[in-house]
């Protein structure tokens, strides 16, 4: 009898997607990053999430400061939302993202594309609180929500 595992932070993803949805409904494709980021941050906030726009945070290696990056949406201080518009999600987009979740020590990222009519993403858990057994991925694109 196999159980399956509830994903870390699972229904505040799902919440985060559905806004993902809507605003792509709205607007459609075709706007820059920044039209999407500041729509989502009205979604968002309109549903009563706590969210954080162009949240910067220091990159270390060995104790030293060696420079930051700016995150385009923190939700709840657990999910970074890093936005997109390209023909397609690369894996350096998501080697990106990984690496915020490090520097962050934020859980979860969600990775957005809205370059097209229907959304692209990829669910994203931060490498240290990873513990899948060998079938599964660190990318959970591949579910319903």
């Amino acid at each position: 009898m196999t159980q399956e595992k509830e994903l870390l932070h699972a229904a505040l993803s799902q919440e985060i997607l559905a806004c993902c949805f809507a605003v792509s409904n709205e607007l459609g494709c075709g706007f820059q990053e920044s039209v999407y980021k500041n729509a989502l941050f009205i979604t968002m906030k309109q549903k009563g999430l706590n969210v954080l726009t162009e949240q910067i945070y220091e990159v270390t290696f060995r104790n030293h400061k060696i420079g930051k990056y700016i995150a385009d949406l923190v939700i709840e201080n657990l999910i970074i939302v890093e936005l997109k518009c390209c023909k397609t999600l690369l894996p350096e987009h998501q080697a990106q993202l990984i690496n915020y979740l490090k520097a962050s020590n934020i859980p979860i990222g969600l990775l957005v594309n809205f370059e097209h009519p229907r959304i692209e993403y990829r669910r994203l858990q931060h490498p240290d609180n990873f513990n899948a057994s060998p079938e599964e991925t660190e990318d959970d694109a591949g579910l319903p929500f």
